[in-house]
């Protein structure tokens, strides 16, 4: 017999279908009569009849045809939504449907598995992992080494042995000794108490990666969980079953107990949850629609599930990934600032940086020689100011390989803890099986990733604070030399000036964003955690900067491209001309006013998706191919940041002569 889950004012109700000539419009009228049924004054409603409705998929959110029969319309236990005509929605209601349904309506379930052991997870995989491409499976080691952590959780229940969360309470109440009969109530009831988060959920992308960081950290094999329930974990995964997990409420010791605790909540079958089948819903329904049972939780797993500092590392991971794409992507954009203000490339010749060797340093005034070098990538606009009498360029032009630089080596010290981090057991006890022991210690402390976001954003905000002011450069007519603000007819047109108070805007939020989170600690749990990281904080205010700093620079984007419009019939060098294209394909010139806010988003979907990375890279890279040659060995200053291998090269760009 057919079922549906139908979502009605917020309660979710299953209504089966005798009938398959039953149509859509009968399925909302049962599940209105059953909304009144279970409502005191039948919900305000004095008869079904009276009540006139939708009907849309969860999933998508298509709208359905009443007339339709739901054998033609619908699959058996799809998710569908009534909404009453005249409702209003409340502010505190939670759509079916995250932001950014448009997103989620396209998702195709993967075919190719990543293979978890807990110690060989990259920040990149992980971030993989959260955009739904991938499924996951345990390597056979992990799997051993899950059986034998068991074994030894299994003794000491067996034996009624004492020890921290498996046999006693937890926190304050650690002394606290629980009858065999009562450990699995005591793991349930961890969950459930735990589950006090706030504020709005994560995505199913960051929900997505949280789940399968908890999945490689308890394939270590340091846990106690079961393995029969870290396959029901990872099934859930696999089917993209995404429990409610408020976004608020860990301060980063132990671990991040509040956003794990709703995530294990999902996972027993209570709260809610999130499919793209279902949309949100009752958990017990999404995971039932998927053929997937709750998970019965049996002694210690509960506290195996949320403790440790996977919510912290998780959007930390993000943030590391997003930061490195856009400060590849930052220098890119200088490069045609640069050009469009008529700049030098001598500030980045390769002697200068040899001899302040820094290895962030080194490769962005690489990058800029990749992309300006005129003997290389002749370009009009250099030539028409070869001759000029300036002598060197401001800071934010000239300093870029010395602030840019610096932000790509703090994200290579950040990526390398978050490396650590992810495959890291960060449980409290830890169950070491060749030992036959369980050891509480303090791995559960997020202070590691907590200090490396903080340090993460500070850096990350320069690329943004050093964008404004190019941005005031090419808006300013007694810098510029261009038309104030990019446009024609100013003072009718107002062009970019109100795009450049938005980038002011965003750098000065950043200013307070920076404030390191994990300078904070307030004693809880009755003073037995008497020091926290606030590492949650620090994740989520990195990952907020970090956007700032890619709508800072596609605003620049957008404004060195108008720049070049000005300076038309001249041509740039051939990898800027491609950049050029890339945004015209989404952007056209900005000839009169027009509402700007979508350009801007269309320039910021540009850098989030790597677009201008991905036209750049081939001549980046075949630049480096041809000035490092074979018989010349690679510098002591060559290093890996991502997939570029660093280096210095021999070449010098010969712009303004007269500086000689």
């Amino acid at each position: 017999m057919p079922r549906y889950t139908v979502h009605v004012r917020g309660e979710w109700l299953a209504v089966p279908c005798l009938n398959s000539t039953n149509t859509v419009g009968w399925l909302g009228k049962e599940a209105v009569r059953r909304y009144m049924k279970n409502k005191p004054d039948n919900g305000g409603f004095a008869s079904v009849e009276e009540v006139k409705f939708y009907i849309r998929r969860c999933k998508g959110l298509g709208l359905l045809d009443l007339d339709d029969t739901v054998e033609d319309a619908l699959e058996d236990n799809e998710f569908v939504e009534v909404v009453i005509e005249g409702d209003i929605m409340s502010p505190d209601f939670i759509p079916s449907q995250p932001e950014g349904v448009h997103l989620y309506s396209k998702y195709r379930e993967p075919e190719q598995y990543i293979f978890l052991d807990g110690n060989s997870l990259t920040t990149e995989d992980l971030v993989s992992l959260g955009k739904g491409l991938y499924k996951i499976k345990l390597t056979p080691e992990a799997e051993a080494r899950v059986k034998q952590s068991r074994e030894v959780i299994e003794r000491i229940v067996k034996e009624q042995t004492v020890v921290y969360g498996i046999t006693t309470g937890f926190g304050k109440f650690a002394r606290t000794v629980i009858p065999n009969n009562k450990l699995r109530e005591l793991q349930v009831n961890l969950v459930r108490s735990h589950s006090a988060g706030v504020g709005k959920p994560l995505s199913p992308e960051r929900s997505r990666m949280l789940l399968a960081l908890r999945i490689n950290v308890l394939a270590k094999g340091y846990s106690g969980i079961s393995l029969e329930t870290l396959q029901q974990v990872i099934e859930a995964f696999n089917a993209s079953c995404l429990p409610y997990i408020p976004e608020k409420g860990t301060v980063g010791a132990s671990g991040d107990l509040a956003p794990l605790s709703h995530l294990a909540l999902g996972l027993i079958g209570e709260g809610k949850m999130w499919s793209p089948k279902s949309g949100w819903a009752d958990a017990k329904y999404v995971l039932e629609a998927h053929g997937l049972r709750p998970i019965t939780l049996k002694p210690k797993e509960g506290l195996a599930l949320i403790n440790g500092t996977q919510m912290i590392t998780s959007l930390g991971c993000e943030a590391v990934e997003r930061a490195g794409a856009i400060a590849r992507q930052a220098d890119i954009i200088a490069a045609l600032t640069l050009e469009v203000l008529k700049g030098t490339t001598r500030a980045f010749d390769t002697d200068i940086h040899a001899v302040r060797p820094h290895r962030g340093q080194a490769e962005v005034a690489f990058r800029f020689r990749s992309l300006l070098d005129s003997d290389h990538h002749p370009s009009e606009i250099a030539e028409s100011h070869r001759f000029c009498d300036r002598v060197q360029d401001a800071y934010t032009m000239r300093c870029c390989p010395q602030v840019h630089g610096v932000v790509n080596d703090t994200i290579a010290f950040v990526k390398d803890i978050m490396t650590t981090e992810i495959n890291s057991a960060t449980d409290n006890p830890m169950v070491f099986a060749e030992r036959a022991e369980t050891i509480s210690g303090g791995n559960f402390h997020g202070e590691y990733p907590a200090k490396a976001l903080d340090y993460l954003a500070i850096g990350v905000h320069e690329l943004a604070a050093i964008s404004e002011r190019r941005i005031e450069r090419l808006c300013n007519p007694s810098l510029s030399e261009l038309p104030a603000f990019l446009v024609t007819e100013g003072g009718l047109n107002s062009g970019f000036m109100i795009a450049h108070c938005t980038a002011a805007a965003l750098v000065s939020e950043n200013k307070a964003l920076c404030h390191p989170s994990s300078v904070d600690s307030l004693s809880t749990s009755a003073a037995t955690e008497d020091h926290v990281s606030m590492g949650g904080w620090a994740a989520r205010k990195a990952l907020r900067v970090i956007e700032h700093v890619e709508q800072v620079l596609a605003i620049e984007l957008l404004a060195a491209c108008q720049g070049i419009e000005f300076l038309r019939p001249l041509r740039t060098t051939t990898p800027l001309e491609k950049v050029y294209d890339l945004v015209r394909s989404v952007v056209r010139p900005w000839m009169k006013d027009r509402f700007m806010a979508p350009d801007i988003e269309a320039a910021h979907r540009l850098l989030v998706e790597q677009k201008v990375w991905e036209v750049a890279k081939p001549y980046i890279e075949k630049y480096r191919r041809e000035h490092i040659p074979e018989s010349r060995p690679i510098s002591p200053t060559a290093f890996s940041l991502g997939s570029l291998e660093m280096s210095t090269d021999v070449s010098h760009d010969h712009r303004h002569q007269d500086e000689l």
